[in-house]
Order: C-alpha cells, then structure tokens, then sequence
C-alpha cells in the first residue's frame, strides 16, 4: 500500500509525523514524503527540514494520500502544486485524508463540495466557505475521506485508518506500542473547555506567532542570498 505524505514549505510538523509514526507500521505500508519537487521541505518553525524523496509528479496516485496543515494553508489555496496533485490523485486513491488546517488544501482541490468535514477550530469557518458541512468532530470519515481536527487529532485519526485497513485489533496493538494515552495536565484542549478569555489569548497568540515565524523564514532567506551573492566572482 503506497501511502503519501505530501509536504510543502510551513508545513505544521506534528501534522504529519504523528500519522506517520502509526501509518508506517501497517503491513506492506510504502510511505513517502512528497513535495512539488525531490527535496528538502522546511516546516513552519524553520527548525526542522524532511527530505521528500518524490515530487508530486512521481506518485501521482497513492492509494493512501494524507495532506497535513500549516501555517499558510489559506494562502495555498486553490493553485498551489499540492492542491493540484490533490485533485489529480483523489479519483484514484483508496483514503484521502488531512489533519488540521489541510482540510483546506482539501476543499481547495474540490474534494469537500458537500461533504462532512473537520479542522482546526481556528480555521472552522472557512470550511464552509470551500463547500465543505463543518462538523464539530474529531475525526470525520465520510466514505474514502477522512479529515482530523487539529494537530495532535492526526494520531487519532491515523489510528482510525488503521483499523479501517488493517482491523481493530491491529490498530489498538499500534495505540498500544506508541503508548498513546492521553492525559492532558489541563483540560483546555478545545474552545468548548478553554473558554471565551482563553480562546481569545490563543488567537492573539497564533497571529503573533504566524508573524515571528514569518519574519524568521524572512530573515533565513536573507541571510542565504547574502551568502550566495558573497561566494559568487565579482
């Protein structure tokens, strides 16, 4: 079973990674990360780089396709390379699938028109707005798609393909070996939980910290083309 990941720059890590850690395991899994093109792809923190080992063109059609958010994911919406290779692949895949905010990437290729869908709570509205029903879940499967609310409901959600490809009983021996059972020091991990005053201070705080993180990749990309233009002959 070919499954992919697909990347691209900003990428949130734990979107990925976490479904990896299960989705690896199952029997036959053939998992590549995949990108626009072979290569590096940096995440939103600008700390950690993964290597995609295929471009978007070289696997065009997996029969697991899993779509993480990030940062940016509005901005990617509706012409960037991933959003193509997603409406390309989807009529063939066996599972299409996203964590967090790539719901949106999703909807952008036109996969959600009229079906049931998750995502982040921060960006639940725009599901709607890309033709999707919002529902307040944290894991939706409706058919071949599957969508997870944010970040940390990926583990869950691959969890759930899990059992859906290779039963029950082998997915709760995968929950069982990455000791996956959660107990939050604080029950604060929804808005219903957080609250109104808390809700608003995480708002502020993911708009300050999409700002930083894009002043870093700014910064970063400065500093890469001053040491490029300083080791080229005058």
């Amino acid at each position: 079973m070919r499954i992919a990941i697909g990347l691209y720059d900003c990428f949130t890590s734990l979107d990925a990674m976490g479904p990896f850690q299960v989705l690896s395991s199952l029997p036959g899994a053939e998992v590549t990360f995949v990108a626009a093109k072979a290569g590096p792809v940096t995440d939103e923190s600008g700390f950690l780089t993964v290597t995609a080992r295929a471009s978007f063109d070289e696997l065009p059609d997996p029969d697991v396709l899993l779509v993480p958010g990030g940062t940016i994911t509005g901005t990617l919406v509706p012409d960037h390379p991933i959003v193509g290779w997603i409406r390309r692949a989807h009529p063939t895949t066996t599972w299409t699938t996203s964590v967090c905010s790539g719901a949106l990437l999703l909807g952008g290729a036109g996969v959600l028109k009229g079906v049931d869908a998750t995502t982040h709570w921060g960006v639940f509205d725009e599901l709607a707005r890309l033709g999707a029903n919002p529902v307040h879940e944290r894991v939706v499967r409706r058919g071949k798609i599957m969508t997870a609310a944010g970040v940390s409901a990926g583990i869950d959600m691959a969890l759930t393909l899990a059992a859906e490809i290779a039963g029950v009983e082998f997915a709760r021996t995968l929950q069982l070996m990455i000791e996956y059972d959660p107990q939050p020091p604080f029950d604060a991990g929804s808005p219903e939980k957080a609250g109104p005053e808390l809700v608003n201070r995480a708002l502020t705080a993911m708009v300050q910290t999409m700002q930083q993180l894009a002043a870093r990749r700014e910064s970063f990309a400065e500093g890469v083309d001053g040491r490029t233009a300083a080791g080229r002959p005058g």
